[in-house]
């Protein structure tokens, strides 16, 4: 169990430099241009993820998410107490991950973002909608092709930052973590809730939706 709660929380910390490390380094590079920024923020997301569920998979599962990890504990393909386990170690590793980015960049480590317009329904839809089309990915990829998973999440994920309003979250872990940096990527803490509870909604509506395809 160890080694695995190391993966998931260490895979989450580097999901979590990649996603705020990169929005960092776009927007100062970009010279104000926000389509060049968020351009940079999701490839160099979809290399991390590609990179991190290579390596971690084999070890964890490679969730690094408490949306997959529900999904997966209500198959019954994870035991509860593994589960709670799991998030914990999600959310700790991601705001671990945030910390460490803030320290590249000679930036205080402790912050709240001031990111205003992540909230309405809108954007609660739109975590509805990307969170599904994750679990979508995985368990379809699990079921087809479980060596290109990886791969499929990668750019998933790339391309939801793009076709979804609120650059799809996805994750509560994620979302979480996104609060504590008042940087491109940041999210205002008072809006965190609504966002978990889309993407917990979406889980849950994914789980029973997709078992019926993908057995």
């Amino acid at each position: 169990m160890q080694q695995k709660l190391l993966a998931e929380g260490l895979g989450t910390a580097l999901l979590l430099i990649s996603v705020v490390g990169s929005g960092i380094m776009g927007q100062s590079l970009s010279d104000g241009n926000v389509a060049i920024a968020l351009l940079a923020n999701a490839i160099a997301t979809g290399c991390m993820l590609f990179v991190i569920i290579t390596v971690l998979g084999p070890i964890s599962g490679a969730h690094f998410n408490p949306a997959v990890t529900l999904v997966f504990a209500l198959r019954k393909e994870i035991a509860p107490s593994l589960a709670v386990a799991y998030v914990i170690a999600q959310i700790v590793g991601g705001i671990l991950g945030v910390w460490a980015t803030h320290a590249m960049f000679d930036l205080d480590i402790l912050q709240a973002s001031q990111t205003l317009h992540r909230t309405g329904p809108a954007q609660w839809w739109s975590e509805m909608v990307a969170t599904f089309g994750l679990l979508f990915v995985i368990l379809g990829g699990l079921r087809s092709r479980p060596d290109a998973v990886p791969a499929l999440v990668a750019i998933y994920i790339t391309g939801a930052y793009w076709f979804t309003a609120s650059t799809s979250f996805a994750n509560p872990a994620v979302t979480i973590a996104r609060g504590l940096s008042d940087t491109f990527a940041g999210i205002y803490p008072g809006h965190i809730p609504a966002f978990i509870l889309a993407q917990v909604v979406a889980a849950v509506v994914s789980h029973a939706a997709l078992r019926r395809i993908f057995q």
